[in-house]
């Protein structure tokens, strides 16, 4: 069962979250840290709940300690805030030369409740995202989408996210970005492909194609210079 929301909590109850000890935590390459109350990690976050009892064997516990060295330490507050305030901030009261930072960073965000298996504060970081991404009228690059589908499942909704942005815009006629901007993507993550050509046939409804075995010969034969089956160039002189 999901816990309920720390916002919601009644007073007890959140008395009781923020006694006990605080767990140190290390985010970061840089390492950058904080000392959360133990009682409301383990409350919020089975994963968390796991690694403070003793039961982790891929855990990065050390001595009371827990690092996430992979975590985005921009990530992580957003979780601190949501742990401690039961909300984030909405992307829309946000000024607009920050929204992007703040999109990206609900990138991150679901990738760690991914990992931490906190549901709840998932779907809301897919949604900032998205939201994100329409008020500042972008989207993720091919190398920011790799890490989704680096650190997800194949059943994640954020891999059918991205997978539909990168459709569009491979669809797109005044795009800049081709599906040449995705090869790298494609070659590293085979089910990115896939997932791509899928979105692909779902956006365009399914629409079958000219038959190639039919029609113009020449549109399949090899020419020089341009040219095309049957014409006929003119000698100089």
């Amino acid at each position: 069962m999901a816990a309920q929301n720390i916002g919601d909590a009644p007073a007890k109850t959140f008395a009781e979250l923020l006694s006990g000890p605080l767990v140190d935590i290390f985010v970061g390459s840089d390492k950058r840290h904080w000392a959360l109350h133990r009682n409301l990690l383990a409350y919020h976050s089975h994963y968390f709940s796991t690694e403070l009892n003793g039961n982790a064997g891929k855990a990065a516990v050390k001595s009371g300690q827990i690092e996430l060295q992979d975590v985005e330490p921009a990530a992580f507050e957003l979780l601190v805030k949501w742990l401690y305030q039961g909300k984030i901030d909405d992307v829309s009261n946000i000024p607009l030369e920050r929204k992007w930072d703040y999109a990206e960073a609900c990138q991150n965000l679901y990738l760690l409740c991914d990992k931490i298996q906190l549901l709840q504060l998932k779907n809301i970081a897919i949604d900032q995202f998205r939201k994100g991404c329409n008020e500042a009228g972008l989207v993720p690059a091919p190398e920011e989408m790799k890490p989704v589908y680096e650190k997800t499942l194949p059943s994640s909704p954020f891999r059918n996210l991205v997978s539909r942005i990168a459709a569009r815009q491979i669809m797109d006629p005044e795009n800049e970005k081709d599906v040449t901007s995705y090869r790298e993507c494609f070659e590293s993550h085979p089910d990115f492909a896939i997932d791509v050509i899928c979105a692909i046939k779902h956006g365009s409804g399914s629409m079958l194609y000219d038959d190639p075995t039919e029609g113009d010969n020449c549109l399949f034969h090899e020419h020089q210079n341009g040219d095309k089956c049957g014409r006929i160039k003119k000698r100089k002189g």
